[in-house]
């Protein structure tokens, strides 16, 4: 149910977490206006979209985990209040995730890594090359091991982002298509090109645009805190011909001669093939990333040399020194949202709750303690 209120809320930024987290407020009864030159671009444009708590699992990033299972378990609820206000279609599908492996070097590596994902309590099962083929017939016979996630699905994020921005229009939401230049965290002043706007709280979801925003000084702090940087990542889209659909009816990812690699398929008969990771100056797609993407994913999938290629594009997602997103407060008026990285789509559920949550002063549903804004201070000391 919705609550009435009177508060008013900036937030600058209409990616997935900003335009999530204006319907997830809009829809307690807060007045939202969100500041953004380009609705539903930047790196949701370019994202994967799974929802993958588990198969996403790093080792030795233990405090992601929690942030990551949590946000899971939330999504359907975002997912269905999204749906309550728009007929766009939000992109969700739910057959779950195989993880396959393209030699015996591979299999090995995917063992390890089930019994770490066994060991933090995930649900992961072993199942035999034979059973993932009946389910999937179009992988290849020479796959020397699998396992099936079943709690990890996956958005269209393009259209998950359309969703969520009808979502929000219908409950009332402002879009000012106009860049934050500056944030008054005392106050809770935006400046902007098209003038300065007043709310009771704001809060800066920019993703890498949150560099640019001048906040610190405002809230007693001589620089800002946020160590954000882009890693791009590239990623592969392509049309699957008619005799062929569907190519696949879930993720698939994989691992080829230890590389990463994922291939998802969309309601809409493409499917997407990513992705890459590189710290370099390069924005657009690498040539290098693009053959690596094709030739791995067809070891795993080899009717994908039938397939027709689209589109390469690389998009660049925030990164932080310690990988874990910066969310919460940093003075009584402005809350930070950004720095989700390659978690962004997932987090998204999480990003929205415990913003909303922090918004209308009551304690986070999850510990935010190892996502604090301010956590990265000393090392700029």
């Amino acid at each position: 149910m919705s609550t009435a209120t009177d508060s008013s809320v900036i937030i600058v930024g209409a990616g997935v977490v900003g335009l999530a987290t204006a319907v997830e407020l809009a829809s307690r009864g807060h007045e939202i206006t969100v500041l953004d030159p380009a609705p539903a671009s930047g790196a949701t444009h370019f994202a994967g979209g799974m929802l993958a708590p588990t198969a996403e699992v790093v080792y030795q990033q233990d405090p992601l985990f929690p942030l990551m299972r949590a946000s899971g378990e939330w999504y359907p609820e975002l997912i269905d209040l999204v749906a309550s206000h728009t007929e766009v279609p939000t992109g969700y599908r739910d057959e779950g995730t195989f993880v396959v492996a393209a030699d015996r070097a591979d299999a090995q590596h995917l063992t390890e890594l089930t019994d770490y994902q066994s060991l933090h309590g995930m649900e992961v099962e072993r199942v035999p090359v034979r059973e993932a083929r009946r389910a999937e017939p179009l992988l290849s016979p020479r796959l020397a091991a699998a396992v099936s996630i079943p709690g990890d699905t996956q958005v269209f994020p393009r259209q998950w982002a359309a969703s969520l921005l009808s979502a929000a229009q219908e409950l009332g939401v402002r879009f000012f298509r106009t860049a934050a230049q500056s944030v008054d965290a005392a106050r809770g002043v935006v400046s902007t090109p098209a003038g300065n706007f007043h709310a009771d709280d704001v809060v800066l979801a920019a993703g890498l645009g949150a560099r640019d925003v001048d906040w610190a000084r405002s809230a007693g702090l001589e620089r800002s805190p946020l160590q954000l940087r882009p890693v791009y990542g590239d990623i592969v889209r392509l049309r699957v011909p008619e005799h062929l659909q569907p190519l696949l009816n879930r993720v698939v990812r994989g691992f080829v001669e230890d590389r990463p690699i994922y291939l998802i398929p969309r309601a809409d008969g493409t499917l997407a093939v990513g992705a890459t990771s590189r710290e370099d100056t390069l924005t657009t797609a690498q040539a290098g990333g693009v053959y690596a993407l094709l030739r791995d994913a067809i070891r795993i999938l080899p009717a994908v040399e039938e397939c027709e290629f689209l589109e390469a594009s690389a998009g660049a997602r925030p990164g932080t020194p310690d990988d874990l997103p910066y969310l919460g407060r940093v003075s009584d008026r402005l809350v930070i949202s950004t720095g989700y990285f390659r978690h962004g789509i997932l987090l998204t559920a999480l990003a929205a709750r415990c913003t909303r949550e922090l918004i209308e002063g009551t304690d986070p549903s999850i510990d935010l303690t190892a996502c604090h804004p301010l956590r990265h201070l000393k090392e700029h000391q």
